[in-house]
């Protein structure tokens, strides 16, 4: 099996497995922390870096991290990508730095990528039977299932909509071209602001924010995993309702305390010999 047939069978499987049919999916990385729970973040990181799998074999816990960008659909892309090691597991035997090298390995992962976000059959359910593909259908698969030009392109040749030079030459656009072209960079610019915000996993944020109400962890903590200002932390706080419980100390009154008996005749017995010495001395 080819890595490309490899790929799609994967992608296909994943669909099928978490009944998440051939539609596009929204929120990657809440389908892919609930459909496998599987803790997702989205994190500063250098220039070059878009994605890395991580696994703990000692706790056997898996977390996947990609990096804040202004391009959501790369975002979208370098998710399912990482999806794909870890489904393969490819940690096993390869460093995270030998990921980005021309392998079987990575096409397979880039092939799964695809095929999960924009499943051929979704692409022929959404064009119907056009008289005509343009562009702009182009634009419309993009736009629907937030790929890449590219990926769009792959997808509609594969499902015999355009031809293999049409396919190429229509993958060489970019998304903010067609977006501004046809009429959806407002929602091209929202994607944008999405994808370059912090993320913690929501787990994670439930169990702090629980410690919160529990009156065991401070707002600041909040603001600092969401990557935001604390003053912006208590008011989400706030106005959800989430409050640190009460912990002020419930004093006894005085009626209430026991009575105690205490022996103070040690105290009468005079001066403690190092007193004395010091009195003769003088």
């Amino acid at each position: 099996m080819d890595a490309e047939v490899e790929g799609r069978v994967a992608a296909e499987r994943f669909r099928r497995d978490h009944q998440l049919g051939v539609q596009p999916l929204g929120d990657l990385v809440t389908v892919i922390e609930q459909a496998t729970g599987i803790d997702v973040a989205v994190l500063d990181v250098g220039p070059d870096e878009h994605g890395l799998a991580m696994r703990d074999p000692d706790r056997n816990v898996v977390f996947i991290g990609v990096a804040r960008t202004e391009h959501p659909m790369r975002q979208r892309s370098t998710l399912a990508h990482e999806l794909a090691h870890v489904l393969y597991g490819d940690w096993a035997d390869v460093e995270a730095d030998d990921w980005s090298e021309p392998s079987p390995r990575e096409d397979r992962c880039r092939a799964f990528a695809r095929h999960l976000l924009v499943p051929v059959e979704g692409v022929r359910e959404f064009m119907g039977d056009p008289p005509e593909v343009a562009l702009a259908s182009l634009s419309a698969v993009v736009q629907r299932f937030l790929v890449s030009p590219a990926i769009a392109a792959i997808a509609l040749e594969q499902a015999g909509h355009i031809d293999r030079a049409t396919s190429e030459r229509w993958g060489q656009f970019y998304t903010p071209q067609l977006a501004a072209r046809f009429g959806w960079t407002d929602q091209y610019r929202a994607l944008r602001i999405e994808s370059g915000r912090r993320r913690a996993p929501q787990r994670l944020l439930a169990r702090a924010i629980n410690g919160y109400a529990l009156g065991v962890l401070s707002a600041q903590a909040i603001a600092t995993l969401r990557g935001i200002t604390l003053e912006e932390a208590e008011a989400d706080l706030d106005e959800a309702g989430v409050e640190p419980v009460d912990s002020a100390v419930a004093w006894a009154d005085a009626s209430e305390l026991p009575d105690v008996d205490v022996d103070l005749s040690d105290l009468d017995g005079g001066d403690e010999p190092e007193a004395e010495a010091k009195r003769d001395a003088g």
